[in-house]
């Protein structure tokens, strides 16, 4: 094999490897019908971000009792790359969870996708990367194109 071969091979192992590995949640901070996930391992392509959450949502729900909706039924949950973990704030614009007895309870601002029910919109997926989704009425997912 040459190493031209391997190399796709390898390429193409480590990619389906990123696919398939399953999502870790370390933790879930609400307030009031805003969720944070923060995720290890989270799917890296859109398809794969919408149908981990259409597969898990119910999940979610049972567990962490997210998403809560508000009173007319909104909500977002944000999921956040946990990337190396709680640091103290020191840095400018990190996210920081006051409910943490501690210094260290902050992480970088790296979202990787998601979630809001609205009025105008129904269910959106926002995936990070300039592309928008919404789930249509039949469960079609579509994408939102920009203005």
């Amino acid at each position: 094999m040459d190493s031209f071969s391997l190399t796709v091979c390898v390429s193409v192992g480590y990619w389906i490897w990123l696919c398939l590995r399953p999502v870790k949640i370390v933790a879930v901070n609400q307030e009031n019908n805003y969720s944070d996930v923060l995720v290890r391992s989270f799917p890296p392509t859109d398809k794969g971000k919408i149908d981990w959450w259409l597969k898990n949502k119910d999940i979610l729900k049972e567990k962490y009792d997210i998403p809560k909706s508000s009173s007319s039924g909104y909500f977002t949950v944000v999921f956040w790359d946990f990337g190396d973990g709680y640091k103290e704030e020191g840095k400018y614009d990190r996210l920081c969870f006051d409910d943490m007895n501690t210094k260290v309870n902050c992480i970088e601002k790296d979202a990787v996708f998601s979630v809001d029910k609205s009025r105008n919109m129904d269910i959106t997926f926002t995936v990070y990367d300039d592309d928008n989704y919404r789930l249509g009425q039949n469960g079609d997912i579509i994408k939102i194109e920009s203005d």
